[in-house]
């Protein structure tokens, strides 16, 4: 049962081919673990977001509630939306052990790539002019709106606004769910905290090198404000190691982490499914289940769907696979009971 796998972790990544239908499963996931009584957080990563849609609600880059057991006025439980800052009698009784039983909740982000960027270079502007001399800043400034389209800008942005997402959904919430991006994005996504702890590591080396030269420099007469620029630089980076390292070590641990791998029976999703799972592998990431979808109801369509079985049965990687044939908000409550039924 798939259910019994994700309610054992703290993160799960929801990834494949794009368009199979990963919403539909990651949100049925949050909302199978919040009927047990779970705090869920629903993260988007795909630049083409289709979490609000799925849930017809307005979600963007701050945290959205988007379900909950006692949401009054609903007989499903489902929240009318809104800032998931707001109190409600789910969130008291997940934050007052002395509540009585805890009802489950969802809520849900897009982490929104053009604002990510933006906050990030904001950031690491204030950081610069803090750091450097004031008549670099000028350059400093025009560096940096040059670096605004660079890949790499994009991609650290979103990296770390990920991790800091886990970071505080960890600390928050009993589960995070990570809707992702098509299968070479997230696989990219995956590898990049181990190389961006590595560069981290390299730089702080370095920065300790400065320092051993900052103190014989002091000794000759050096400034005090080149001292401070140091320890706040250094300060930065521990902080972002730490950051990147917990994510790293988040990803790799089988016991918090796992991924579930969305498909369909078709014959090129299968076939990046086992290149998916196997770059998986040598990531150390552990794959919990594989979930089937849009599967031909067999008492419709039972040659297409003996096809399907057929593609599924060519799919051996070890663990257990999923069959649901339902998608779209009406049928997340149905989709939920499949998972949680396997």
């Amino acid at each position: 049962m798939l259910l019994n796998d994700v309610s054992a972790r703290r993160v799960v990544f929801v990834g494949g081919k794009g368009g199979v239908g990963k919403t539909s499963i990651a949100s049925s996931l949050a909302l199978a673990r919040a009927r047990q009584g779970a705090r869920v957080l629903v993260v988007s990563t795909d630049p083409a977001h289709n979490l609000g849609h799925l849930w017809e609600l307005a979600v963007g880059d701050d945290v959205t509630a988007l379900w909950s057991a006692s949401e009054a006025g609903h007989p499903d439980g489902r929240t009318r939306g809104g800032s998931a800052d707001e109190p409600d009698d789910a969130r008291a009784a997940g934050s007052n052990p002395d509540a009585g039983p805890r009802a489950g909740l969802v809520d849900g982000v897009e982490i929104d790539p053009a604002r990510t960027v933006d906050e990030h270079l904001r950031a690491v502007r204030g950081t610069m002019q803090r750091l450097l001399p004031e008549r670099l800043h000028r350059a400093a400034r025009e560096h940096l709106e040059s670096a605004r389209d660079a890949p790499g800008t994009h991609e650290s942005a979103v990296l770390e606004r990920v991790a800091e997402t886990l970071e505080t959904g960890l600390d928050r919430y009993d589960l995070v769910v990570f809707d992702t991006a098509p299968s070479g994005h997230t696989l990219h996504l995956l590898a990049m905290p181990d190389r961006m702890t590595g560069w981290t590591e390299t730089l702080l080396t370095n920065r300790d090198r400065s320092e051993r030269y900052a103190v014989a420099y002091g000794a000759l007469g050096g400034t005090k404000d080149t001292s401070d620029r140091d320890a706040e630089l250094r300060r930065v980076l521990l902080k972002r190691r730490a950051r990147f390292a917990l994510m790293r070590d988040a990803i790799t641990d089988p016991e918090r982490t796992g991924f579930v791998l969305v498909t369909v029976a078709e014959p090129m999703p299968i076939a990046e499914s086992r290149d998916v799972a196997a770059q998986l592998d040598a990531l150390g990431v552990g794959l919990l289940g594989v979930v089937a979808n849009r599967l031909s109801p067999a008492d419709l369509l039972s040659a297409r769907r003996e096809r399907e079985d057929e593609q599924l049965a060519s799919l051996d990687l070890g663990a257990p696979i999923t069959r649901v044939e339902l998608i779209g908000l009406p049928a997340l409550r149905r989709l939920a009971d499949a998972l949680a039924a396997g």
